[in-house]
């Protein structure tokens, strides 16, 4: 065990001295919560609008204030024709513009609006929350009850999938430059001839980045709630305890890839094409997954942050108990038991 507890403080050694690794694994988290969380949002705001009208009688001036009040839409114009709104939209002077018809204030009816189309999302908002602002004033935004996200808040979703990602990479990643630098400086074959098991060799690696996985995991929770306002309506316990699967499951997968290259160069690209790309496209992190082609689905059935994204969404915003994430912690859970029963596997073969 002394000898074990020696490897450990080893490579815990190693990683504090390296200046840019420890930069990477608490700078990344650290960065990429305040981008995901103020710069990269998906909020309606600030909408730049243009009013059409023909005459700006009490009712339509009523609308319009209304829709200039609210945090949503800045009035940037008043013009004549939709023409010149449609004009001022090419021009990228504007976003969206309403045309009101002359004869509005006796039919209390006749709203067009005119939306930039090329982000299709936003520009579905911005015509649902006009729409909601102009025809109901008594409602704010909307008039439906948004459950566990009623200031429709972005962060709550990006929260829970950067988790997601800055875990399997910091574990998958990490773990597997460890073992792959070991083995092209040439000192892995001293390491495997010491008193201490090959095996005990290889979890004597991976224990520091457990830890750092861990209080990166720590770090990201404390961010999100007293930085990002973001809830933890679920049981804090079964968070970390479903996370440290998922982290364990990570590091499995970074001593599979470790097996796999044999050049620090190699394991991050396979880490880059395995990991990164996979995990920000297909696992629900930016898009839905119910949204993409039948033949991404099914790629996206094997992501495992795909997984662990829903489950954190559930337990952190939905607030549900361990019952309500089962299928994902199963899923997670076997997905561990295989990268780490393959891995080592691969790892006996290679020694022999």
């Amino acid at each position: 065990m002394k000898q074990f507890i020696s490897f450990v403080i080893k490579e815990t050694r190693h990683i504090l001295r390296d200046k840019r690794t420890m930069l990477i694994l608490f700078g990344m988290p650290t960065a990429m919560m305040l981008i995901f969380g103020f710069a990269i949002s998906t909020d309606v705001k600030n909408v730049r609008t243009v009013v059409v009208t023909s005459q700006m009688d009490h009712l339509t001036g009523t609308a319009v204030e209304r829709l200039a009040a609210s945090e949503y839409f800045t009035v940037t114009a008043t013009v004549a024709t939709p023409r010149e709104a449609e004009l001022l939209i090419r021009h990228q002077q504007a976003d969206m513009a309403v045309v009101f018809a002359a004869d509005f204030a006796s039919k209390h009816s006749g709203i067009q609006f005119i939306v930039d189309g090329s982000d299709p999302n936003m520009a579905q908002q911005w015509t649902t929350y006009a729409q909601q602002v102009l025809l109901n004033p008594s409602a704010a935004v909307v008039n439906s009850k948004m459950l566990y996200n009623p200031q429709m808040r972005s962060a709550y979703n990006f929260v829970p999938a950067i988790m997601g990602m800055l875990l399997m990479l910091v574990c998958a990643m990490m773990t597997s430059i460890s073992i792959v630098r070991e083995k092209e400086r040439g000192t892995m074959e001293l390491l495997l001839v010491s008193p201490v098991r090959p095996l005990m060799v290889i979890i004597a690696k991976a224990v520091p980045y457990l830890v750092l996985a861990f209080t990166i995991l720590v770090v990201i929770l404390l961010m999100a709630r007293y930085v990002l306002d973001v809830p933890l309506a679920g049981s804090l316990f079964w968070l970390v305890a479903v996370s440290m699967i998922y982290i364990l499951m990570a590091v499995s997968l970074g001593l599979l890839i470790s097996n796999v290259a044999q050049t620090q160069l190699v394991a991050l690209l396979v880490s880059a094409m395995v990991l990164l790309m996979p995990v920000v496209l297909l696992s629900g992190m930016m898009f839905p997954v119910e949204s993409m082609p039948t033949a991404l689905q099914w790629v996206a059935a094997v992501m495992p942050p795909r997984y662990y994204i829903d489950a954190m969404r559930k337990l952190m915003i939905m607030g549900v108990d361990i019952t309500g994430v089962v299928k994902e912690v199963a899923v997670l859970s076997g997905m561990t038991v295989l990268f780490l029963t393959i891995a080592l596997a691969k790892f006996k073969t290679r020694l022999e």
